[in-house]
């Protein structure tokens, strides 16, 4: 656990938050909840799929968001005649140097935009499977490691559109959450029409933070303690789909930790050194719903994964935050709040 020892350095990360924040606010209009659920994402070492339908900002999220930060960035556009070692490289052979070199793909980068990522075949879609979970890539039997931090954001339409694949029920379950963009409101319509009607933000979007100083708040959120009441509420869920009548697939265990490392990611950004059912629930439709495959009758019945996770959450009892009378989480033996 992050000792009070450590408090003038996490002072320090909490600005870097606060600028990648606003940063990417100032291109989104009127979505604080989408950036901050993409920053949750960032800081819990996850992956985060956009899915929405064409024109909301889906891509102008991601490169918001990849260009706040001072790594590298590739974006990667997924046609259907998109080939996986355009994703993951390939091994050449050189007439000089009579032996094979490795050409590195394009997943060889910090923030990776996967942009309509749904527009490629299921085998390029899974040549990112090893490089999501275990950020690294094996080519012609030798293993090449990504750079850290690494993200993949990638941005689908729904599976309605014309021209479109249905992910693979692996790929999903390797993305932490999923977010919806949705419409703006018309005031910020109208914002968006004064701000990006002459030249696009992304122009002159310079960036905030530094690599080194993302690793850093993901060791901060790394410390965040969750006690075994918020853990044993996470696995509860998470078995509740397993059984659902209205289910025919529900989430994995990797779906589990996912939850619990984004619990801790958003207790982090709350100030709290410990995460609580609160930040558990708060999180559940975005981290497990677009896992979960409704059967044929639920489909019949026009029952969504998202309702079934909202019902879930409604049947499952939640277990007492352990807070003290000073409202400071005592139970959890944990220290009063703080801002991180």
């Amino acid at each position: 656990m992050t000792t009070y020892d450590d408090r003038a350095s996490l002072t320090d990360l909490t600005a870097v938050v606060e600028r990648v924040r606003g940063s990417v606010e100032g291109v989104i209009e009127g979505k604080p909840e989408v950036v901050r659920l993409s920053l949750t994402v960032l800081l819990a070492e996850g992956h985060l799929l956009i899915e929405d339908v064409p024109g909301v900002g889906k891509t102008m999220l991601a490169k918001a968001l990849a260009r706040s930060i001072d790594c590298s960035v590739r974006r990667i556009q997924f046609t259907p005649d998109l080939l996986p070692s355009d994703i993951t490289g390939v091994s050449i052979w050189d007439q000089q140097r009579r032996d094979f070199e490795f050409k590195p793909g394009a997943i060889f980068a910090q923030v990776v935009i996967g942009d309509e990522i749904n527009r490629a075949s299921p085998k390029t879609q899974s040549a990112l499977l090893e490089s999501m979970e275990e950020r690294q890539v094996t080519i012609d039997g030798k293993t090449y490691e990504l750079p850290g931090p690494f993200m993949v954001v990638a941005t689908q339409n729904p599976v309605e559109m014309e021209g479109t694949y249905p992910l693979p029920e692996a790929q999903r379950d390797r993305f932490m959450a999923r977010v919806s963009i949705g419409y703006p409101s018309a005031e910020a319509e109208l914002r968006m029409l004064d701000v990006h009607g002459g030249v696009s933000p992304l122009d002159d979007l310079q960036p905030v933070a530094h690599a080194h100083e993302i690793l850093k708040l993901i060791e901060a959120v790394r410390a965040v303690h969750v006690a075994e009441p918020v853990r044993r509420y996470a696995v509860d869920l998470v078995a509740a789909t397993r059984t659902h009548p209205d289910l025919r697939l529900g989430a994995s265990p990797r779906a589990t930790l996912h939850l619990l490392r984004a619990a801790k990611a958003t207790a982090a950004l709350a100030g709290r050194e410990y995460a609580l059912p609160d930040d558990v629930q708060a999180l559940a439709v975005a981290v497990l719903a677009h896992r979960l495959l409704p059967t044929a009758q639920a489909q019949l019945n026009r029952r969504t994964s998202e309702q079934v996770v909202q019902e879930i959450l409604q049947r499952t009892p939640v277990p007492s935050d352990g807070r003290a009378p000073g409202g400071h989480g005592a139970a959890y033996g944990q220290q009063p709040p703080r801002r991180l």
